[in-house]
């Protein structure tokens, strides 16, 4: 960011850049708090841990919210026609930055868990790395931007830019690519149940594939953007207006995620309903009385089918203590 005096501001591009982007944070929050409306209602019989990770990231989002107000008022209200203090984030702003990294280092943590969960439940014990190598990239996107902004948060931004630029490029790099190979291996891991040969089942699980790209992907596409912005327009706060929307992304991403399954569940339920084929109905004579009965063969295997299927969507959405989800009714 290059210094900036009243001469060579530009508030569309900074302030007014940062609040927009605000603008956009708080509505995708408002959209949050209903998903996490919606979980609590759905599914009390949740784990213990399940819930709390909810609660841990909507009460990381809401002072995440506080903070960013903070700093947009003392950017527009505090250092109104002082625009050269702009160069100095301040402080609520370097605290929205710890709450926002934190959601999203749970969120992707938790993602990470459900691959090692999946595989482990489908018996594919090569896939254990990848869940490491997510961990890790979470650790990098959480950890050293922390500690930089901590130490050097308060320098000046043209200084600050020149001497950590190159590790931010870096870090919001590993992000993208870790959201990427998160939802690539889930993709993977679900189309690999898909060859069931059962129609319902094959649609259950296209569902689930379907969703795990759109919040998956979003998140990385958030990240490729906001580092081209930060790359290519470093002296203005249009990367830094996508920057705190950022998190909101991840934690409607998990709360989505989550709450598809009672979707999921009824869409079972009509399959189930609706799916018991005539063919396979036989009928059995008794020569002997002359009388007819009727038998129907598939009930015993759709009723397995069944069960199986609820079984695939509960290691969907593995718990966060370790245990898959078998009882969401």
């Amino acid at each position: 960011m290059s210094s900036l005096s009243s001469t060579t501001f530009h508030a569309d591009s900074t302030l007014g850049a940062l609040f927009i982007g605000t603008l956009v944070s708080y509505a995708l929050f408002g959209v949050a708090t209903t998903q996490t409306y919606i979980y609590w209602k759905r599914f009390p019989k949740d784990s213990l841990g399940m819930k709390v990770l909810v609660a841990v990231v909507w009460c990381g989002e809401l002072a995440h919210a506080v903070c960013v107000a903070a700093s947009v008022y003392a950017m527009t209200i505090t250092n109104f026609g002082h625009p050269e203090r702009l160069e100095v984030l301040p402080k609520s702003f370097l605290a929205s930055t710890f709450i926002g990294s934190l959601v999203s280092f749970v969120v992707q943590t938790f993602f990470a868990y459900r691959i090692y969960a999946l595989s482990r439940s489908l018996l594919i014990p090569c896939v254990w790395w990848i869940p490491c190598i997510c961990w890790v990239l979470s650790l990098f996107r959480f950890v050293p931007p922390n500690v930089i902004l901590f130490a050097y948060g308060q320098q000046l931004a043209p200084q600050f830019l020149k001497r950590w630029g190159p590790l931010f490029d870096a870090i919001w790099s590993a992000s993208a690519a870790n959201d990427l190979l998160i939802a690539g291996t889930l993709v993977v891991l679900l189309y690999n149940q898909r060859n069931t040969g059962l129609k319902h089942t094959v649609a259950m699980v296209d569902k689930l594939i379907a969703w795990t790209i759109e919040t998956g992907v979003v998140t990385s596409i958030a990240s490729i953007i906001m580092l081209t912005v930060f790359i290519s327009l470093p002296s203005t706060f249009v990367w830094l207006a996508i920057f705190v929307v950022i998190p909101r992304l991840f934690s409607n991403s998990l709360l989505a995620s989550l709450n598809s399954r009672a979707s999921l569940r009824v869409d079972n339920a009509l399959e189930w309903e609706f799916s018991v084929p005539r063919t396979s109905t036989t009928m059995l004579v008794d020569r002997d009385a002359g009388a007819s009965r009727q038998t129907n063969q598939s009930q015993q295997s759709l009723s397995q089918t069944n069960q199986s299927l609820r079984t695939r969507i509960d290691e969907h959405s593995v718990d966060i203590d370790g245990d898959t989800q078998r009882d969401l009714r």
